[in-house]
């Protein structure tokens, strides 16, 4: 009977993601064995610092990917945001399932939208992406680093600690969690995260009875608008903690459109530019996105953090 290992982080929602490409696995081939190995990563056990302060890219997926090396795991399910573009050779991305609302959400106990949120109010975010957006809409707000589990944020929300904070739409959904007032903020003003929404399923690239079973699993459009981001985040040499933003479109006539983002961690210079390619041609388009907006000034802003130790 063929037995699989999905190594995973142990947060709720890390779990939840786990378990549901489980029973994906399952519906498809009920001979299967399968169980889940926790393993803590160094983003999990570092809680005290703003995450662009931890340093270093894969805080979330090193150490899960060395147990798929070892073969102590035969896959692992990640946020596609936390994944690192260059992957450790002998590790593929073996499955990009559809993809959950890509949206950012503002939650809070008591203001419906952004506008009703009194002035100097202190709004809560663990993502450079989140806040200079935040702060470009609103230069008066106070933001503060908020890390934890999706759950002990909205705790802190509840408490009083924030009079608002900002999570993945998709993080809140899959796990049936709410606040009094959620906003779903408009893409068009707000840029989410490359790759939100989306999962990503590695696996060791030679595992050829693994892939086959992950194929099933895998969206060809979401991986295409996916591969678009990855690349624009690569072109910028960025990683997941870096004030870098974009989203893909794949229209019904194969062509695909990127909106991609980067911004000085205050709000007060925005870079944006959005640009057309066929599906084929998704990672070129990435990349070129890139390009130009490195030559429109994305390279000092992202020299000025670096430098200044805002991101390590």
């Amino acid at each position: 009977m063929p037995r699989l290992t999905i190594a995973t982080r142990g947060s709720q929602l890390a779990l939840w993601q786990a378990n549901h490409i489980r029973d994906c696995l399952l519906a498809q081939n009920k001979d299967l064995t399968i169980e889940l190995s926790v393993i803590h990563t160094k983003g999990d056990k570092i809680l005290d610092v703003p995450l662009s302060q931890v340093g270093g890219k894969g805080l979330f997926v090193k150490e899960i990917e060395e147990t798929l090396l070892s073969g102590e795991a035969d896959l692992a399910v990640h946020s596609i945001k936390d994944v690192p573009m260059v992957l450790p050779e002998g590790l593929t991305l073996g499955a990009i399932p559809e993809r959950a609302p890509f949206t950012d959400c503002l939650c809070s106990e008591k203001y419906a939208s952004l506008d009703e949120v009194p002035e100097g109010a202190t709004v809560g975010t663990s993502s450079l992406r989140r806040q200079a957006q935040l702060l470009a809409l609103r230069p008066d707000l106070n933001i503060v680093s908020l890390r934890g589990n999706v759950d002990t944020r909205l705790r802190k929300l509840k408490e009083g600690q924030f009079a608002a904070i900002v999570l993945a739409t998709a993080g809140l959904r899959r796990l049936g969690l709410s606040a009094t007032h959620m906003t779903e903020l408009d893409p068009k003003d707000f840029v989410p995260a490359v790759g939100q929404g989306a999962l990503g399923i590695e696996c060791r690239s030679n595992d050829a009875g693994t892939l086959e079973l992950l194929a099933r699993l895998n969206d060809s459009s979401t991986r295409t608008c996916v591969e678009a981001e990855r690349a624009f985040l690569l072109g910028l040499d960025g990683g997941c903690q870096v004030p870098i933003g974009a989203h893909a479109v794949l229209a019904d006539n194969g062509m695909v459109t990127l909106d991609g983002l980067v911004a000085d961690t205050d709000g007060s210079k925005i870079l944006r530019r959005q640009a057309t390619a066929p599906a084929a041609q998704a990672h070129d388009l990435g990349v070129s996105l890139a390009k130009e907006l490195l030559g429109l000034g994305a390279d000092a802003i992202l020299a000025r953090l670096y430098g200044d130790g805002t991101i390590r």
